[in-house]
């Protein structure tokens, strides 16, 4: 409806997961590193986790359409089925037949396919998305499907996305077995306030104008504080925004229009579990007892909230299994960083110190082995080390 007026090509805040307006935040760039570090390395099991809206699905419709062209691929969307169902999709979505067939008979025709795949050099890849939803007996059933494997290399590769939740199932003691054998685990985590204006501005210039309304500062505060920096949260405020302006025909959004849009829909209520406290607006001191009274209540709820958050990372830390592979690399990639440098000073230092003795030996020729002024020696061969060292 708005595209026309604010000289749009599309809509530069709709909701379906499209990979072309994947914004690389340090989150999401991260977790696309691992999953084709994964990919690559061959590894088991890989798993991806985010908050609702936090773009897993786009990440992974990404590497769908531009890393595994040349893969055997199976992608498992609907979660909510039983053992059976599960083996069906899979083996349909390989290209298998699973009409009137038992579980057994899907199993054995899963693994003979795999075994031709692995015969032709393809690798087979299983993606199941929303893998929050199923239950431990399942995700057991999953891990059973990495047992098919040769002497060298696992015949099919599974990659797990998910919310949360699904932390919390794999740390069961049952599937201790399951969580051993993931070798890449990554989180995306939500967008901070700086990254919300870098989202939208993006998201602008790929729909075709990245100029086709302004942002104040304090309406980018307040849009990232309703949508606590998830993705599709900020692409339904800002939808709404963008209609709004457009009823008005202006383009500059203030705060003011955030805060009136947020209450209009009910936003913490609508889309979030519970109500929170909404970024508040200047408001004139009646220096009433009513006004006092509300401030405190509002106090109150934003301490309950704070708490509740605090809680909620507390289980989450406590669910997690052992340390986030993500994490391991990053200290990894920087003591390489570190050591590298340091051979660099190393050999710098050898070097000024093979010139040093040159100079010194062509001045023991040239002044027929006598002693050297030590204030001419130190003002150049000192000098020549201190450069070498530190450039000046």
């Amino acid at each position: 409806m708005y595209t026309t007026f604010f000289g749009l090509q599309e809509k530069p805040f709709d909701l379906l997961p499209n990979p072309d307006f994947l914004y690389m935040s340090r989150a999401h760039k991260r977790a696309l590193t691992y999953l084709m570090h994964g990919i690559r390395e061959k590894a088991g099991f890989i798993l991806l986790t985010g908050e609702v809206g936090s773009g897993k699905t786009t990440i992974i419709r990404n590497i769908i359409r531009k890393h595994l062209q040349n893969r055997a691929l199976s992608k498992v969307f609907n979660t909510r089925v039983d053992s059976h169902q599960l083996l069906a999709m899979i083996n349909e979505d390989f290209g298998l037949s699973a009409v009137g067939k038992d579980k057994t008979t899907l199993i054995r025709e899963l693994n003979d396919f795999l075994i031709g795949q692995y015969s032709q050099g393809r690798q087979a890849v299983l993606i199941i998305d929303e893998a929050q939803n199923l239950s431990p007996d399942l995700l057991e059933e999953v891990r059973m499907l990495s047992n098919l494997e040769t002497d060298r290399e696992k015949l099919l590769q599974i990659i797990l996305v998910g919310q949360p939740e699904l932390k919390k199932t794999l740390a069961l003691p049952a599937l201790l077995q399951l969580r051993q054998r993931i070798q890449i685990n990554c989180h995306i985590q939500p967008l901070n306030p700086a990254e919300v204006e870098e989202y939208i501005l993006f998201r602008l210039e790929k729909a075709g104008n990245r100029e086709a309304v302004v942002f104040s500062s304090e309406a980018v505060e307040a849009v990232a504080t309703y949508s606590r920096g998830v993705p599709r949260l900020i692409n339904i405020i800002c939808d709404y925004i963008m209609l709004d302006a457009f009823s008005a025909q202006q383009r500059d959004i203030s705060a003011q229009i955030v805060h009136e849009l947020a209450r209009d829909l009910s936003f913490d209520a609508q889309y979030w579990e519970s109500k929170t406290t909404e970024p508040e607006e200047p408001q004139e001191d009646t220096g009433s007892g009513i006004a006092q009274a509300a401030q405190a209540v509002r106090a109150s709820v934003k301490l309950n909230n704070v708490l509740r958050s605090l809680n909620q990372r507390l289980e989450a830390l406590e669910a997690v299994p052992r340390f986030d592979q993500s994490d391991i690399m990053d200290i990894r990639e920087r003591l390489d960083e570190v050591e590298k440098a340091l051979d660099a000073r190393v050999k710098e230092l050898w070097l000024a110190q093979q010139q040093f003795r040159v100079e010194m030996t062509m001045r023991q020729m040239q002044h027929g082995g006598k002693e050297i002024d030590e204030t001419k020696k130190q003002q150049g061969t000192m000098r020549l080390i201190w450069n070498f060292l530190w450039g000046n």
